[in-house]
């Protein structure tokens, strides 16, 4: 209805995403080739919701006009697994279809016939001498064509790689073309031969011409994810050994090194003792789905839950969480793969417990997701704001796996068992793996061990021998973890505890460390970490590993060092106010579309002030707001917009509290800018005194401020909420709740409309926000021509107290702050982990911004601590 043939719907501005013509997104638009993503990505998730009709009207829709000779860049990870998955999943169910007699009686493999065209385009990217493919391919051109503009990279992911095994064979077991199956083995080959021997791990990522690892951090998250799922399932759809073998190898050195319970943390492949991060990304929630098919079901269920339980917490699954269940990256683009796992962990023990969660993600994705055109990724999942952004996997496999999770067996129109599922959820049919059999069966796999596991004994566990007459195992398991986030701080389970028992205990932890303790001070020096307090109070912290006691204690002291730059990095973000929401809530937004706002240094603190700031918008005249505003009457007791420039932002609050208003929105006058691609920042004072101002006011870009001039302009009346975080919308309209269905539900929304109560006061019942914050950096308006200012710059950063509140990295020094003691912050772990620090800006504590020489900028400290990274790195390849 709305983005047709676009690529991708944007749900908010209700068009289709089209490559080019919006603002460049980087990596993520490689996914599209202006061949219609989503229709065909979702092919096979129509005939799973029995929409046969519906079905077969989008296939005509694909083979009349999906063109996949287009002169584009795409990446050949992405296309694989939509765009060649998406079409062979619609050929399976079609000739599935068929046979029934009733639907496709006209379809002759055309499908197929695309699928086989994409192939073939996708083969140039394969002509490297270790037979991995370029990451990128252009559809017209191939890889180094003079007009191709691509084919200049040198490396790729281990998964972008390594997840090629199902399509491709698939295309060659329906074509009888084996030269697809053929790629896909070699590439797979070379991934195997290039592991690290003695820890059996793989890297992220890997140069295509060498086969050196650049990326040396192994986990089961981004970048290495769908290679081991692509190996078992290999083994299942094919029936060659060699992968089950290789699966099974790398699964132990997975659950040696890697999982720690409940969660699973990366590791460096040629120190596998040595953690890489103390965070984790969202896409590792596929990994409990992936245990349950290989049949180790009690790491699965307490990898789920503990996942379920941040979920409960913040709505949705952070892109990435630290340890202690911070947030670490906010975004959350409506990812499946806790979905999938939910589905396989409910087929796998029968309890009703995992309906109750598929329950949960429905309602929050109806709750806080749903918009009036679709579904919107939420561009921090602490606000609840919305990004202007539907990935075609939301339809392929959110849809999919919660559908099949609630439907009985009598829902379904084929048998789901008959079908294994891609990475991206398309479905392959099993008898594929005795049709077109052109490749020997031959056991590639070199050095393979015998490991002791019974879970190797099984190939296809069932539930009568995993849970013999004990329907309470799986919540047996799971009872420990159940306050395992809002409770307690789970430090990572050391070695020592771990049942391999090798390795000894971290003796200390950086967010530990206190520099007035003689016993830390013992403990650093055996690490080969000396301490020198400098002239300025501050205390320096260097590593010889040469002077360690022993290469394990050089192992700890390194990681110290680097858990020093994380709590530094974390520090930095923490002095920022974190971002603030607008949430449309007339009609027919009713609370749907919530936009990311910069918060300001000045005026109300929304964040103590939980009820936050309602009203209707009215635009200010002069729209600058840098004068007395000449429409008072229009502004009394409403939300001022104005745009930004030709003042200060406090001279503009000033103006428009002289009006009236209660509240301000300052608009980007930068046309085309948007949350999506710039980093927000704060709008700071102008270096006087600003308690005079008591509104509150925000920051839009330019693309997210349209959205709500185009609303006056459709709808006159237009009415929003300035908060902290977005509010619920029961909590909006005083517990009248409104219809959230998947189906449209404009007619209910126009009938509700008139019964809303209109009293302005609400309460607030939402978690508090989260301490953790976004990167959001402080500007002032430019001043008038001739005046001066002792603010920054319209764009740049508000500095921080580099003396005093950062930790200073260079040349293996590290820099910890402190004036009578230097300590790192603990992490909290009470409610106050939840609600926002008391804060002070330079501007609050001074009378003008400080420019002292002792401010180092932002820029400079970032440098430092990414030289002392590479400098960590190279340390690897040390003998300690």
């Amino acid at each position: 209805e709305h983005a047709y043939p676009a690529d991708e719907l944007m749900p908010l501005t209700c068009r289709g995403r089209v490559r080019g013509q919006e603002p460049s997104r980087g990596d993520v638009d490689d996914a599209l080739g202006k061949f219609s993503l989503t229709l065909i990505d979702t092919l096979d998730t129509l005939v799973v919701l029995n929409k046969t009709k519906e079905f077969e009207e989008a296939v005509k829709k694909v083979i009349k006009d999906v063109n996949l000779d287009n002169d584009i860049v795409v990446s050949v990870f992405e296309t694989n697994i939509r765009v060649l998955g998406g079409l062979l999943g619609g050929h399976s169910v079609a000739i599935m279809l068929k046979e029934k007699g009733e639907y496709m009686q006209w379809y002759n493999g055309e499908l197929l016939h695309m699928a086989k065209e994409l192939g073939y385009k996708l083969l140039p990217a394969f002509n490297t001498t270790s037979g991995l493919p370029y990451p990128r391919v252009n559809l017209k051109f191939g890889v180094r064509h003079p007009e191709a503009r691509t084919g200049t990279e040198t490396d790729t992911c281990t998964a972008c790689a390594g997840t090629l095994i199902l399509e491709f064979a698939a295309l060659s077991r329906f074509t009888g073309t084996s030269i697809f199956e053929e790629y896909a083995r070699k590439a797979l080959d070379f991934i195997w031969e290039k592991r690290q021997r003695s820890s059996n791990l793989v890297g992220v990522t890997i140069n295509i011409h060498t086969g050196d690892w650049v990326r040396k951090d192994s986990g089961v998250g981004a970048g290495i994810d769908s290679y081991y799922e692509y190996l078992l399932k290999a083994y299942v759809l094919l029936g060659d050994d060699s992968f089950l073998e290789r699966f099974n190898t790398h699964y132990d050195a997975i659950m040696r090194y890697i999982s720690q319970p409940p969660l699973l943390l990366d590791v460096h492949i040629h120190k596998p003792m040595l953690n890489a991060r103390t965070w984790m990304d969202s896409l590792l929630a596929f990994f409990p789905g992936l245990q349950v098919l290989k049949g180790d079901i009690r790491p699965a269920i307490e990898t789920h839950e503990m996942l379920y339980q941040v979920i409960k917490k913040h709505n949705f699954l952070p892109e990435a969480f630290t340890t202690d269940f911070r947030v670490h990256w906010a975004q959350h683009p409506l990812r499946p793969e806790f979905a999938e796992s939910t589905y396989f962990l409910y087929k796998a023990t029968g309890d009703p417990y995992y309906l109750e969660v598929g329950k949960t993600l429905i309602e929050n994705l109806n709750k806080y997701a749903r918009v009036p055109c679709g579904f919107a990724a939420m561009k921090d999942v602490r606000t609840g704001s919305h990004e202007d952004r539907m990935d075609s996997f939301f339809l392929a496999e959110m849809f999919k796996y919660l559908y099949l999770l609630f439907a009985d067996k009598e829902d379904m129109i084929f048998d789901i068992e008959d079908y294994i599922f891609t990475t991206e959820a398309h479905l392959l049919p099993l008898w594929l793996s005795t049709t077109n059999q052109t490749i020997s069966k031959k056991n590639t796999t070199t050095e393979y061990t015998e490991l002791d596991d019974s879970n190797f004994d099984w190939t296809c566990p069932n539930t009568q021998i995993l849970f013999p007459n004990d329907p309470m195992f799986a919540q047996s398991i799971r009872e420990p973890l159940k306050n395992v986030v809002d409770k307690s701080c789970p430090r990572g389970i050391s070695r020592a505890e771990e049942s391999l028992g090798s390795g000894p205990k971290p003796p200390l932890r950086a967010r530990d460390f206190m520099a007035s303790n003689p016993e830390h001070l013992e403990i650093l020096k055996k690490m080969g970490v000396s301490l020198i307090h400098l002239k300025d109070g501050r205390v320096q912290l260097v590593q010889h590993a040469v002077q360690a006691a022993s290469s394990l204690d050089a192992e700890d002291g390194l990681r110290f060092m680097q858990e020093m730059i994380e709590l530094s990095s974390q520090q930095q973000k923490e002095q920022q106010l974190p971002p603030r929401a607008v949430q449309i809530v007339s009609h027919p937004f009713f609370g749907r579309v919530v936009l990311t706002a910069g918060p300001a240094q000045f005026g109300m603190d929304l964040s103590k002030h939980k009820a936050g700031t309602r009203g209707f918008v009215a635009t200010i005249k002069p729209y600058n707001g840098c004068s007395e505003i000449t429409n008072p009457e229009a502004v009394k007791e409403k939300i001022a917009l104005m745009q930004r420039g030709q003042c200060m932002f406090a001279e503009k609050a000033r103006n428009i509290q002289k009006a009236g208003a209660i509240g301000g929105i300052v608009i980007d006058d930068n046309e085309g800018s948007s949350s999506d691609t710039a980093p927000l920042f704060q709008m700071a004072g102008d270096g006087k005194n600003t308690d005079d101002i008591t509104i509150p006011m925000l920051f839009l870009f330019n693309k997210e401020g349209n959205i709500i001039l185009d609303a006056i302009r459709e709808y006159e009346a237009v009415e929003v909420l300035l908060s902290d975080k977005a509010k619920d919308r029961a909590t909006i309209f005083k517990g009248k709740m409104i219809p959230n269905y998947i189906i449209d539900s404009n007619l209910e929304m126009e009938n509700m409309d008139q019964k809303l109560s209109e009293n302005d006061s609400q309460k607030q019942n939402s978690e508090e926000a989260t301490a953790a914050s976004q990167d959001v950096g402080a500007v002032s308006e430019e001043p008038e021509e001739g005046e001066n200012s002792d603010v920054t710059d319209a764009d740049s950063l508000s500095p921080a107290h580099a003396d005093s509140d950062s930790i200073s990295i260079s040349n293996q020094d590290s820099y910890v702050p402190g004036t009578d003691e230097a300590r790192a912050p603990e992490p909290a772990c009470t409610q106050g982990d939840n609600q926002p620090q008391e804060q002070k800006t330079e501007t609050e504590s001074n009378s003008k911004v400080n420019w002292d020489n002792k401010v180092q900028p932002m820029e400079s400290i970032l440098a430092d601590w990414n030289e002392d990274i590479e400098a960590f790195e190279m340390m690897e390849k040390d003998e300690l």
